[in-house]
């Protein structure tokens, strides 16, 4: 792991910040592309620490584990079988951890499953093909489209390369001008403000020299996102006997307002406070954010389309020469081993 908050790799890296619901690869320090992802339940959930990813299993089976929620533990279900959750594509990242397809995009951003990074098929997809071109390893458009096209048949492509996975849980993030706050989904207490000093210090900013301004957004923020947030410190003026009806009314229609914005902000998962001074410091904003709604490799991971059955008694086209379905480039032959049994489960 990467010492100090909001580290920023120098090397090709994954980078999962939970509370984000955020997953970025690196290639040599460059931030290559972003995914909005699924964690695990609070009751379940995505562990910490650092990993490492070695494989691509295309087609993968899944064995179900010795775990309460299990329907059958222990059963094999096959590659292609629609009772496994673990969609076209799974990478292992240690113990019975997996980055996986196979969820709904309603479960993108949200809890989604019960230990493991969670994407739609389509992100999965994408996801393979940028991390075989930031590991070097020969692995094509054309390849994996064959792979998915024999969904029973399992298919392990070895990474040029190990690849460090950082799994992290950091709910205050500078970005670039702007300070965010995560909620604490795992209810870990991590949104204190002694974290809130030490993520600015590491920024180079100490968090006495902000404006009044910023530093009483940021608090509030920070306590609104906390794991037990305080009521506001600024006293409301008593309610005086003498005061004439329109002035109660008025009165308790600012409370009123002011608990409907405490209420609406600790509804919210993350709350940004712009600080003019961090502009160009902290961690990358999102690159190419893939958010599940689209696909950067959908053209090319895409079955051609089949022409139209003639009519009957037309006359065919005069061609020049005969149609030929196009060959894919040689590629080298991936690694292919026996996946590896994964005892982890997403929803």
């Amino acid at each position: 792991m990467l010492t100090g908050p909001n580290a920023v790799p120098e090397d090709t890296r994954i980078v999962v910040n939970i509370p984000a619901f955020r997953m970025d690869l690196f290639r040599d320090g460059n931030l290559v592309k972003s995914y909005k992802i699924g964690i695990g339940y609070p009751e379940f959930q995505l562990p910490r620490g650092f990993r490492k990813a070695e494989m691509i299993i295309f087609n993968p089976t899944w064995t179900q584990p010795n775990e309460s929620w299990a329907s059958n533990p222990g059963e094999v279900v096959s590659a292609g079988a629609k009772g496994n959750p673990l969609g076209p594509i799974k990478i292992p990242i240690g113990g019975a951890n997996l980055i996986h397809g196979g969820k709904a995009l309603a479960k993108i951003g949200n809890f989604a499953s019960h230990g493991c990074v969670g994407m739609t098929n389509e992100q999965v997809k994408d996801f393979a093909k940028v991390l075989a071109d930031a590991t070097n390893t020969p692995l094509s458009s054309e390849t994996i489209l064959s792979y998915l096209r024999h969904p029973t048949r399992t298919q392990a492509v070895k990474l040029a390369q190990v690849v460090p996975v950082e799994l992290r849980y950091e709910t205050i993030v500078v970005e670039d001008g702007k300070l965010h706050i995560y909620r604490d989904v795992y209810g870990l207490n991590t949104n204190t403000e002694e974290n809130l000093r030490a993520v600015f210090t590491a920024n180079g900013r100490e968090f006495d020299s902000l404006s009044e301004e910023e530093k009483t957004q940021a608090l509030d923020a920070l306590n609104a996102m906390s794991l037990r947030p305080k009521r506001s410190s600024t006293a409301k003026p008593t309610e005086a006997a003498n005061l004439s009806p329109a002035d109660k009314k008025a009165l308790s229609a600012e409370r009123k307002a002011e608990a409907d914005r405490l209420a609406k902000l600790r509804r919210q998962r993350e709350i940004v406070v712009e600080v003019p001074s961090l502009i160009a410091k902290g961690y990358p904003s999102p690159k190419d954010l893939n958010t599940g709604k689209t696909n950067s490799i959908e053209v090319t991971l895409t079955e051609p389309a089949k022409p139209k059955p003639m009519r009957r008694n037309a006359t065919p086209t005069p061609q020049s020469s005969p149609r030929t379905n196009p060959t894919p480039a040689p590629q080298s032959t991936p690694v292919v081993v026996q996946p590896p049994r994964s005892t982890a489960s997403p929803q």
